[in-house]
């Protein structure tokens, strides 16, 4: 009886379990339709606004080049296929939207000679997800701009409102239109940084460090409420560097000094339409459709109801450069190899320096014989120490077989960023490049009291003494701490040695600009941690002119990225699902999540990272 009672109990939990199992399959199966329908329906979209390489767009005589700025200016090699989308980030909500900084100086350049472009047209407010729309990479765009300028071709732009990396660009335009009820931000700048300190104590989360730098300060937010004197220090040295190159620019091309722009800052701070005129931030007050009118009239359009002559900046990056006379045909390749991104040990993903996987590609292009030189494109606040010095070696074994290693330093190069720099025969940096952080730390973080709190408890039987040093259950002792802090110690010192050498400096030189400080590019050359200022097109001269090329070269920019279908490829293949569900955040969430999400990037086997302050940014 007890048997039969079992078997029928037993009898109609199968039954729905095959109902439960059946409708879960069913509802997975409808799932997943959608989800691919869904991303077909993506890649279409996508597709239809970055264009792809497709033919070359029908550019007519007085055409206007239209550049639309809501994207994020990234320092990588342009896609395979033209598409410039970061599928990942789109689905998170946090933008997506790519445009290689290349792409864009080569599309300026272009239309300055082109006689088919008459104009440009600016609009639209700049996205700065991950390391990308840096101050320093705006600049070599500004420094585009003025050549369109002085090749007699005007530029306009229009906006709604204007943040203060908007405005850097759009300031060099002949006219700048504001919409009557919109507003130009001119309040300084701002860096917000935070910290976990009290976060950790209050669950419980134990955090040893060890550093050698008085200025490093990449710990700090770990173990602090605030910032200490020494970080607060070199910050608002650092913000004063890049206020500083930013209002001495803007004056000069909005006729006005740098205390006109300073003191807009300190008693207006936000200027909307007719102050935003009457203090020559802006030139006239318009609503779109009387923007629209006169760019007909600059495109030779006399129909009002006709939309003006013109061609995106996207669609006119595959317009040839043959077209123009400008395609360098030739067999010597200077190779740009772009490293954006934390530094991480192995291979690291799209958005990061794989240690492993960056050096394989510097191997192989020094083995290629057609490479005559390496330009190295940092965009990156370092990492860690080890992948650091697996990618510096692989740079100074290029060198040493007769390959120039030039580096261009882009908004941020420091800490790790900068170890692998001083493998360059010559380094270009910009004023507002954030770069310097020689200095090295330790994280030892321990879960004891959070687990002891809900009864968990850990004991230990070991062959050695130090067997358990990696253990996250416990505090670490003195004598570890010296350990540890001793390999901290170590590095640092390779660190400094390694600086020495490649910058013709003492040690005790460095020793005494190091410390672990940010400084800012104008500084750091100063300083003899650089050798000129100078964007990404200078760098690839100097290479040309180190290599002996003369005019005998091309440009060919690596790591290759994905194509769109090769990320959804990817995507549908080993990510979670329920990432692609998630909905857009605020700003600020985003922040906290990425300032979170950087703590994943300290994967150095030995816990040592030459990383600059992980949550600097300036806004």
């Amino acid at each position: 009886m007890l048997r039969c009672t079992a078997t029928t109990e037993a009898g109609i939990s199968m039954r729905e379990f095959l109902k439960y199992v059946f409708a879960s399959l069913t509802g997975s199966l409808i799932f997943f339709a959608l989800l691919l329908g869904g991303l077909l329906l993506l890649a279409a979209s996508i597709a239809s606004l970055s264009g792809g390489r497709g033919p070359e767009p029908e550019v007519r005589d007085k055409t206007v080049l239209v550049f639309d700025l809501s994207t994020t200016i990234a320092d990588i090699a342009p896609s395979e296929d033209g598409r410039d989308v970061n599928v990942q980030r789109l689905l998170r909500g946090s933008g997506g939207r790519l445009l290689a900084l290349s792409t864009v100086l080569d599309c300026l350049d272009k239309a300055a000679a082109d006689k088919r472009i008459v104009a440009l047209y600016l609009q639209g407010n700049l996205l700065s997800d991950g390391y990308g729309s840096g101050f320093a990479a705006l600049r070599e765009i500004r420094d585009a701009l003025l050549r369109f300028k002085a090749a007699g071709k005007p530029i306009y732009a229009y906006n709604q409102v204007y943040s203060e990396r908007d405005y850097y660009l759009a300031s060099v335009a002949d006219k700048i239109f504001l919409h009557p009820f919109g507003a130009i931000e001119m309040n300084g700048l701002v860096s917000e940084m935070m910290f976990f300190g009290e976060a950790f104590k209050k669950y419980g989360v134990g955090i040893q460090v060890t550093r050698v730098g008085k200025y490093k300060s990449a710990v700090e937010p770990l173990i602090l409420n605030k910032m200490s004197p020494e970080s607060r220090e070199q910050t608002q040295k650092l913000l004063d560097d890049v206020w500083g190159e930013f209002v001495g620019n803007v004056a000069s091309s909005r006729q006005l000094t740098p205390d006109d722009l300073h003191r807009l800052a300190n008693e207006k701070a936000i200027l909307t339409g007719e102050e935003a005129v009457a203090a020559k931030l802006a030139d006239q007050t318009a609503y779109f459709d009387q923007v629209l009118g006169e760019l007909r009239t600059v495109s030779g359009v006399s129909d009002p109801n006709a939309p003006f002559r013109q061609v995106h900046l996207t669609s006119y990056a595959r317009v040839s450069r043959r077209a123009l006379g400008l395609e360098r045909t030739s067999r010597n390749v200077i190779a740009v190899v772009y490293a954006e991104g934390d530094i991480v040990d192995g291979q690291g993903d799209d958005n990061q320096i794989g240690g492993d996987r960056f050096a394989k590609e510097v191997r192989r292009l020094r083995q290629d014989r057609d490479v005559k030189a390496i330009v190295l494109r940092v965009n990156s606040p370092g990492g860690s120490a080890l992948a650091s010095e697996v990618i510096r070696r692989e740079l100074a074994e290029t060198r040493a077989a007769g390959k120039p290693v030039i580096v261009s330093m882009g908004s941020v190069a420091a800490s790790g960023g900068y170890w692998i720099a001083t493998a360059g025969d010559k380094i270009f940096a910009a004023p507002n490049t954030i770069t310097g952080s020689i200095g090295v730390f330790g994280v030892l973080p321990n879960i004891q009291k959070l687990a002891a709190d809900y009864g968990v408890t850990w004991d230990t039987a070991k062959t050695n003494r130090y067997a358990d040093l990696g253990t996250l259950t416990r505090p670490k002792t003195e004598d570890e701490l010296k350990l540890i802090q001793a390999n901290v110690d170590r590095i640092y010192d390779e660190f400094l040695k390694r600086v020495a050498e490649a910058r013709k400096l003492s040690k005790e030189a460095v020793q005494e600009i190091a410390q672990g400080r940010v400084w800012s590019g104008a500084e750091a050359k100063r300083l003899g941690l650089v050798d000129d200022f100078g964007g990404l097109e200078v760098a690839i001269r100097a290479a040309a002119e180190t290599a002996r090329l003369g005019a005998d070269w091309k440009v060919a920019e690596y790591p290759k990225r994905r194509s769109l279908a090769d990320q959804l490829a990817k995507l549908l293949a080993d990510e979670d699902t329920d990432r692609l569900v998630q909905s857009p955040l605020r700003r600020e969430l985003e922040r906290v999540c990425t300032d979170v999400a950087g703590l994943a990037a300290f994967n150095d086997p030995l816990g040592v990272y030459a990383r600059m302050p992980f949550t600097l940014r300036f806004d």
